[in-house]
């Protein structure tokens, strides 16, 4: 028999055995500020299978959670994801997402990497962020919009202290906040974040939420 027609005809049996991998796309990923007075920092998102998930509640955070929920440093975690058998893409935004602006990120998705999960910290808090935790995409021409509450990494104390807060200028601070890491005081596991208070130097009135505090919307396309 002649070669190339084997050789075709295995090409065509693989499409035949494997049709998911004709149904490669993407996901378009929105996320929308929708606090008053907290920014964003890079968000970083990921395609996956199901059974993946970035924490537990109740359980504690993972060190490279903890460092972006802490420092808003997306890198460790993605380092760590980068090669796990369960995941297929990895992206993140770029810069702080301000109140009301909104940022769409894409990531890969074909066959059951149809799975989505993301986070991001909120500044200036102490470790608080906000997470989608493997959520299902959609299917076909289909878009699913979904909220997230913010939740504390339990990782540093929240004394809402400029020393202790990240970022850029505060009118709190005068200027940056500090990123110093205060010893001791850390729940220790990951729950729902309970808000600014205003114990430190931290306005409650300008600072504090009513969760959720992200709007996200995914989108399937080619």
């Amino acid at each position: 028999m002649n070669m190339k027609f084997l050789a075709l005809a295995g090409l065509l049996g693989t499409f035949a055995l494997n049709p998911l991998s004709a149904s490669a796309a993407s996901f378009e990923v929105t996320i929308t500020n929708i606090t008053r007075g907290q920014q964003f920092t890079p968000i970083i998102v990921v395609s996956h299978r199901p059974g993946l998930k970035l924490f537990e509640l109740g359980d504690p955070a993972s060190a490279e959670l903890a460092t972006l929920a802490e420092e808003g440093n997306t890198q460790p975690l993605a380092d760590a994801l980068r090669y796990h058998p369960r995941v297929l893409d990895i992206a993140n935004s770029t810069g702080l997402l301000d109140p009301g602006d909104s940022v769409t990120v894409r990531v890969r998705t074909r066959g059951d990497f149809d799975h989505v999960s993301l986070a991001s910290m909120l500044i200036p808090t102490n470790d608080a962020f906000f997470a989608l935790n493997g959520v299902a995409g959609p299917h076909g021409h289909g878009v699913r919009t979904l909220t997230s509450v913010a939740y504390d990494a339990g990782s540093e104390a929240n004394d809402e202290l400029c020393a202790s807060i990240p970022g850029p200028f505060f009118a709190e601070c005068g200027g940056p906040g500090g990123g110093a890491a205060p010893a001791g005081g850390e729940e220790g596991y990951v729950h729902v974040h309970a808000g600014i208070h205003g114990i430190g130097n931290l306005s409650a009135p300008l600072r504090d939420w009513r969760n959720p505090v992200a709007r996200i919307t995914i989108r399937r396309v080619p």
